[in-house]
């Protein structure tokens, strides 16, 4: 049978005609604080994680880059757990996944806390817990459609969990330094498994029970990874989910070029540790008062046509560093682009619509992984310029590189929402070939 997933066109209406939900109306909402709360404590965890391990690591080998590896070992391993693991998302209960999800992230942490455990192993660790991350994550968000309907109250649900990110990123640190000052890094990574711990008792205590969206399809797809390869290559045979997905990931990969060299930025302009703190608010700053803007006082249908030329206008602020500005404009120019990040509200209302639904976990999780990457690919390729280049060329380059991506996936997007369609679409994007197919949940 074809898929239950509207026309192009027909979804495009559906997301102006949407009635516009607040902040106040999604809190109000049990499941979601409970979720609310629950991602606030993991991040912290996750965040101080972080700062504490990549100490304890500097301490026992005195190597900075085994010390900076425990950073990029957050991201690289995302694309493992999304590619290989994404159909765990729909083929089980959400609750079981989040619960266990976080339950297996508090063993690792504790398994950091012990005494014995080799740098090795450390590192290892952390690569596990962050393949576990993209299924987390991906289940997570498509659960928010099941709490909060897949209208505006999904895109306001999904806007604040990005904005607790941005905060616990910036309480994290701080408090992630406070705490190395007084205790040692041990002793923070027990804390870490704490807030993992009462994550996972948030989850399933505050939300409901529901069963997998295999289960609602009556329809079995035989092993794991058959299953999540399977997943993948509908969801990326489908034109518009190929072009919201680049849209997901082609802006951050830019944006994060000026993030990854503010250190050696703030050296060049002599600047104390105070400043380069400051540089590095800039942009969690701007996400936050942006996304907090645009969802209290745009509606779907304003949030929807500001998407792409938002996408666009976060590539124009690392242009100014061409100039090699001082600590003042700098900050300016990281503010400026972190407000550009509000373009994902309207990105949120496209993907939502454009997802099968039986597919929606497998699709979440591909797109956080694809996410994460894309960012830690821009970082390193950023260094690596930033070897041979001026730092400020670096950066300036990238926004014009960025501005001409992001232009041609603007096109794309734009053309598979101008596309007539014709009939049924199926799980594919494309008509089915197969009288009967079938669509799972």
């Amino acid at each position: 049978m074809p898929s239950t997933r509207p026309p192009v066109a027909a979804a495009t209406t559906v997301i102006a005609a949407q009635p516009r939900t607040g902040y106040r109306a999604v809190f109000a909402v049990r499941e979601f604080r409970a979720m609310f709360i629950a991602h606030l404590l993991s991040t912290l965890g996750t965040v101080v994680c972080e700062i504490a391990l990549s100490v304890l690591v500097y301490r026992r080998t005195g190597s900075p880059l085994l010390s900076a590896l425990t950073f990029a070992l957050g991201l690289l391993p995302y694309v493992i757990g999304g590619t290989f693991l994404s159909a765990v998302a729909d083929r089980l209960p959400a609750r079981r996944v989040l619960v266990v999800c976080d339950l297996l992230c508090a063993a690792c942490a504790a398994g950091l806390v012990l005494p014995g455990t080799p740098v090795a192993g450390l590192l290892v660790l952390r690569c596990l817990v962050a393949a576990i991350a993209p299924v987390f994550t991906g289940t997570r968000t498509a659960t928010l459609g099941d709490v909060l309907g897949e209208g505006d109250g999904f895109v306001l649900g999904s806007s604040v969990i990005r904005m607790t990110s941005q905060s616990a990123q910036l309480g994290g640190f701080a408090a992630g330094g406070l705490l190395l000052a007084a205790v040692s890094p041990r002793a923070v990574l027990g804390l870490t498994v704490g807030t993992f711990l009462a994550s996972a008792l948030l989850l399933g205590v505050g939300t409901r029970r529901r069963p997998a969206r295999a289960a609602r399809g009556g329809q079995t797809e035989g092993a794991l990874l058959v299953a999540s390869l399977s997943g993948l290559r509908q969801l990326l045979a489908d034109r518009r989910v190929r072009a919201l997905l680049l849209l997901a990931w082609i802006p951050p990969m830019f944006v994060v070029v000026s993030e990854a060299l503010l250190t050696p930025y703030a050296g060049s302009l002599g600047t104390s540790s105070a400043g380069l703190g400051l540089l590095l608010c800039g942009m969690p700053i701007g996400a936050i008062c942006s996304i907090a803007l645009a969802g209290a006082l745009l509606g779907p249908r304003g949030r929807s046509r500001l998407t792409l030329p938002v996408a666009l206008f976060a590539m124009l602020p690392p242009l100014g560093y061409a100039w090699h500005p001082n600590l003042a404009v700098a900050l300016i120019c990281q503010v400026g682009s972190g407000c550009g990040i509000a373009y994902t509200l309207g990105l949120d209302q496209w993907f939502i619509a454009a997802v099968p639904e039986r597919l929606r976990g497998r699709a979440m999780t591909l797109l956080t992984a694809g996410l994460m990457t894309a960012q830690g690919l821009g970082m390193t390729l950023a260094g690596v310029a930033a070897e041979f280049l001026p730092i400020h060329q670096v950066v300036a380059g990238g926004g014009v590189v960025g501005i001409l991506c992001v232009s041609a996936v603007g096109y794309l997007v734009h053309r598979t929402e101008a596309s007539p369609v014709d009939g049924p679409v199926s799980s594919t994007g494309v008509e089915p070939s197969t009288p009967g197919r079938q669509n799972r949940r």
